[in-house]
């Protein structure tokens, strides 16, 4: 009798056991799920540009902001979302969100004298010296007698003016694809340097981690240097090279991969920095074939196929010799060229004008010349009624009604008159 009893509580502690783990399976997957489930994260519907920042940043997702002006919603307000609310995300989403920039308030446009068919400066550079203005014998910060070349106190002064006076650098590349994304206010600036000369980025030595050390007196070490402490400058610059690269064999591979990865960009300046009018069409395309393939071998794809001309020739379009400049084929190496740099002297019009043309662009010599023949000096005070001012908005161009007649209608950003 006790037997059994013994036998019937034994089965009854097995079953219940059997009950508890069963239970307890279940509430460990009801917990898991539960748990998984709250570090979802479903799409909400956007209200302002602010709630889209904080939504982003704690879920750990991109946003993609365009802006456009709406007569409807106030500025920052959400005009549009690429997500529809209750959606699934994935952690590193990209979200597209349209911005608002509230009502188009032509008065004030014209009041600020936005302009976006206004000039745009390309200021031509070479090298910089380590010698003090005072000490050239020269015009200013110039070291050479036709300022080709600036002292690196005379370059820390033109990075200040150009910032002070309003202006925010752009890529080359950029301008010639007719991108031009500068605050609202403020005016595009390109800065080109030409001849790969070694104190435009000299390099010192390897630091510990392998890394070049830049002369801080080169153009290189003042460009970040003034990056550092102006942020919202937006440095950049395009360095084009001849057949040397940077004059320095042993760093040359490493300047090249640095440039690219912080922001700058090389393009072609002929091997043997070549006066392209008074060559051989064969000398021509050897030549610029010769620097492509080199850039090629080096950062394959990275570098911006804009041949700056050496001397600035030639002269004309017309040049027999011109054609192979842009496009050519030689020794079974194909190129084609986008766009070329002229030796110039004042600013080109905006790559929204429809006298606009990429492939024979003037450039501002970038010395001084006591406010005459186009130095730095007059160049911007001409520019002070006839530079381009940003709307703020890479997505629009804003204009005068009365320019409209100006405008190169191939673009396909939306036009704004007042």
């Amino acid at each position: 009798m006790r037997k059994k009893r013994r036998l019937k509580i034994g089965r009854i502690i097995c079953l219940l056991l059997v009950i508890i783990l069963i239970v307890g399976g279940i509430y460990f997957i009801f917990v898991r799920k539960t748990s998984e489930k709250s570090d979802d994260i479903y799409m909400p519907e956007l209200k302002t540009l602010e709630e889209a920042n904080t939504f982003a940043d704690s879920n750990n997702l991109k946003l993609n902001i365009k802006y456009e002006y709406d007569e409807e919603i106030t500025k920052d307000g959400i005009i549009s979302q690429s997500v529809k609310k209750g959606t699934l995300l994935e952690e590193n989403s990209t979200i597209d969100i349209v911005v608002s920039l509230g009502k188009i308030d032509k008065e004030k446009l014209a009041h600020d004298g936005i302009n976006e068919l206004g000039k745009v400066p390309i200021m031509m550079y070479h090298g910089i010296r380590e010698k003090n203005s005072n000490s050239t014998g020269t015009v200013g910060g110039n070291v050479d007698k036709d300022g080709y070349n600036r002292t690196p106190e005379a370059f820390r002064n033109d990075l200040q003016l150009y910032y002070d006076s309003g202006y925010q650098m752009i890529r080359l590349k950029d301008y010639i694809d007719g991108n031009i994304d500068v605050e609202y206010g403020k005016s595009p600036i390109i800065l080109t340097f030409d001849d790969g000369n070694e104190d435009n980025i000299k390099v010192t030595g390897i630091d510990e981690k392998g890394k070049i050390i830049i002369d801080k007196n080169s153009a290189v070490g003042i460009l970040e240097e003034f990056k550092e402490s102006h942020p919202d400058f937006n440095v950049t610059a395009t360095f084009f090279v001849n057949g040397s690269l940077f004059n320095q064999p042993e760093y040359n591979e490493k300047i090249v991969k640095w440039l690219i990865e912080n922001g700058y960009d090389i393009g072609n300046h002929t091997q043997n920095h070549l006066d392209i009018k008074k060559a051989t069409g064969d000398q021509v395309q050897k030549e610029i074939v010769y620097v492509y393939n080199e850039l090629e071998k080096l950062i394959p794809g990275k570098y911006v196929k804009i041949i700056a001309l050496p001397f600035g020739s030639p002269y004309s379009r017309d040049n027999e010799n011109y054609k192979y400049v842009l496009s050519s084929s030689y020794d079974g190496k194909s190129y084609e060229t986008e766009a070329a740099l002229r030796v110039g002297w004042e600013p080109e019009v905006s790559c929204y004008d429809k006298d606009f043309d990429k492939t024979f662009l003037k450039r501002c010599r970038a010395y001084d010349n006591n406010g005459e023949e186009f130095d730095i000096e007059m160049v911007f005070n001409n520019l002070k009624t006839t530079r381009y001012v940003s709307d703020g908005n890479s997505d629009t161009i804003v204009i005068r009604e009365s320019d409209l007649k100006n405008l190169n209608s191939s673009s396909d950003k939306k036009v704004i008159t007042y």
